[in-house]
């Protein structure tokens, strides 16, 4: 209101004196201040914790969990403001799928498939890279369509079938699913192997694959991986195989299946996800 009517007049209409009037407007000034400085404190926390993965939105989201009522944009200027942001874009692709062979290609049943109401209705799965001093390592995983929790992984320099099968029986051990559930991957030839098809088929696993080249097939799969290699790969230079390998692992069971909060899940972590089904 002072810059509408002087300063003298309103403490003369309110009774009020001038210095207790200033007195007030440097008191509510400094707890704006420190109310700032506090919600910059767990802005600054909330993003290490994320391993500095975290844009605005789910810093915001994080903070409203811990009771903190401050809005999205407010948390977007003050991480500006920090040089805090969230996971930054990149990079090349390497040819992982070789879908040139004479193995059973299994049709593609995931568009028709049911929306999964609970974990180990349907899997997906892929084999991605990792560029590191000693050359590619290369990562076979298996997610849980539900909750989008990665379930089993396996790593190694080849991309032999051993690799993707050794993903398999991971998840196989961790979840022991029952018969009837559906298996989705590329074409390529690991996935079409005898191997591979007699472990999904010993199982009760009903076998999809994509159609040819087209990567949009397995979008959930392909999202995961971009979401890796966005928040943890592309961040770091890898010497050894056997350094990757454990940032990998970290990264999985430490931070993405336990704490990561994922839009698609309600901003929840594929394991509370799973944790919260009745």
């Amino acid at each position: 209101m002072s810059h509408e009517h002087p300063t003298k007049t309103m403490c003369e209409v309110l009774e009020v004196s001038r210095s207790g009037y200033y007195q007030w407007q440097s008191a509510r000034a400094s707890a704006r201040a420190l109310k700032t400085k506090a919600i910059r404190a767990k802005i600054a926390s909330v993003h290490a914790a994320s391993r500095g993965t975290y844009g605005s939105p789910r810093v915001t989201v994080a903070l409203h969990k811990q009771g903190e009522a401050v809005g999205r944009n407010r948390v977007a200027r003050l991480m500006k403001e920090a040089g805090l942001h969230g996971r930054q874009a990149r990079r090349y692709r390497v040819r992982t799928t070789d879908s040139a062979h004479n193995e059973p290609i299994a049709p593609n049943l995931l568009p028709k498939a049911s929306v999964p109401t609970k974990p180990d209705e349907v899997w997906v799965t892929d084999i991605t890279y990792v560029e590191t001093g000693e050359g590619w390592l290369y990562l076979a995983g298996v997610l849980d369509l539900y909750s989008r929790r990665l379930i089993g992984w396996a790593m190694g320099s080849s991309l032999e079938t051993a690799l993707p099968l050794a993903a398999l029986h991971m998840a196989l051990r961790k979840r022991r699913p029952g018969a009837g559930l559906l298996h989705h991957s590329d074409r390529g030839c690991q996935y079409a192997s005898a191997a591979y098809r007699s472990t999904l088929a010993g199982h009760g696993c009903i076998a999809s694959m994509s159609r040819r080249g087209n990567c949009y097939d397995n979008a959930t799969m392909e999202s995961f991986w971009s979401t890796l290699k966005h928040e943890l790969i592309y961040r770091r230079r890898f010497a050894t195989r056997s350094e990757a390998t454990t940032a990998i692992f970290d990264y999985i069971e430490s931070f993405y299946n336990r704490i990561r909060l994922h839009s698609s899940l309600g901003f929840k972590s594929p394991l509370d996800y799973e944790s919260n089904l009745n």
